[in-house]
């Protein structure tokens, strides 16, 4: 649902008569939120567990939709934009521990196979909500998911293990005043390690460059590219579907191969894709680049499992709800640079910029130690 608000965009700017820097605001809003929540949800979890914070996550969300469906003004929809990004910023840190725990092994694939997932829902919601927003606008268009998420909150629920039924790991770090300090000093200890720092900068500027990306592609498809509406949607999805396809398997390579080699390489793949955008038209070879683009996000599964299994067990929580809110915060500024570079008319210069940044990205892959070094 992240990816909704962009892909309505131009709707939204048209109604509220916003410029591309105000709508990047919006969009920023969405996920600052998000980001400022991953640290309190890592710090729950590591409490009280994954079963209640992911099934409260949905819930908030679910409100956040109907708020957004009946926000009077761009006031009341930014407040719609911080509810949502405060709902979904629970789920983050719950999902990656609860995944971490169940499939040590193969945590690669399961990272792969679950942002797999999100990635097919992230292209078809969006599409949905275009359509729907074709006929009966964009406000109907939002809220015609919240029923959605209360469903899955229900099977989540319902699927994953209460606190009391999960194996047992190290006591977490405790939130009272007494202990505040032997906590932070453990989390930062966990966390300033060099394997840690590299993988978290490699996904910080990956996010960027990504966040940056999805708030405007449909916008700049329409505006610089003179491509309608509904085809700038489907294009936003076929980037969803490709990366779909990219994820499980990077994660399985990651796995087999080895995580520096693989995130290196589909790091550095994902360079020319973004350079090639500004330079083609038409559909089909739009299609063709966007679908090269997709093949970036199969270094999400293998950074945030590199992460994760970098991390102390009795941290784990805390330590990547942290880390999460550091590149979630850096990340959710990508749309406000490039708004301020769209209204400026350099709508294509911001491609080139974040090709550069994802070369940066690659060095840092390059940079990571083996799996064996974590142990």
């Amino acid at each position: 649902m992240r990816f909704v608000v962009p892909a309505l965009l131009p709707r939204i700017k048209a109604e509220f008569a916003l410029s591309n820097t105000t709508a990047g605001i919006a969009v920023t809003v969405v996920w600052i939120t998000y980001a400022f929540m991953q640290f309190p949800a890592g710090a729950i979890v590591d409490r009280i567990g994954e079963h209640l914070l992911l099934t409260s996550s949905l819930v908030l969300a679910a409100g956040s939709t109907l708020a957004f469906g009946v926000a009077p003004a761009f006031g009341a929809f930014l407040l719609a934009c911080a509810v949502f990004g405060l709902g979904t910023g629970l789920y983050g840190p719950p999902r990656a521990t609860v995944l971490s725990k169940t499939y040590p092994e193969n945590d690669g694939v399961a990272f792969g196979i679950t942002l797999a997932a999100g990635s097919l829902g992230a292209a078809a919601v969006p599409f949905l909500a275009t359509g729907i927003a074709t006929r009966f606008g964009w406000r109907p268009a939002i809220g015609a998911f919240a029923p959605f998420f209360l469903l899955t909150s229900v099977l989540v629920w319902r699927a994953v293990p209460r606190r009391d039924s999960v194996p047992p790991r190290p006591t977490g770090v405790d939130l009272d005043a007494a202990s505040l300090w032997r906590g932070t000093r453990a989390v930062i200890a966990g966390i300033n390690r060099r394997p840690v720092v590299l993988a978290v900068g490699a996904a910080m500027v990956m996010l960027f460059t990504f966040q940056a990306l999805t708030a405007f592609l449909p916008t700049y498809l329409v505006a610089t590219k003179g491509i309608s509406p509904p085809t700038a949607a489907g294009l936003y999805a076929l980037l969803f579907v490709s990366g779909s396809a990219f994820q499980p398997i990077a994660g399985s390579a990651a796995d087999r191969f080895g995580d520096r080699e693989v995130s290196a390489f589909v790091a550095g793949a994902s360079v020319l894709p973004l350079v090639g955008v500004p330079l083609v038209e038409g559909p089909f070879a739009l299609a063709v680049f966007v679908v090269l683009i997709g093949a970036r996000l199969g270094t999400d599964p293998i950074l945030n499992a590199y992460v994760v299994r970098a991390l102390p067990p009795e941290i784990q929580g805390t330590a990547w709800g942290l880390l999460r809110t550091i590149f979630f915060t850096v990340a959710s500024t990508g749309s406000i640079v490039v708004g301020v570079l769209g209204d400026t008319g350099w709508f294509d210069e911001a491609f080139f910029l974040l090709a550069a940044l994802t070369v940066i990205a690659a060095l840092l892959c390059a940079g990571l130690p083996s799996r064996s070094a974590l142990a």
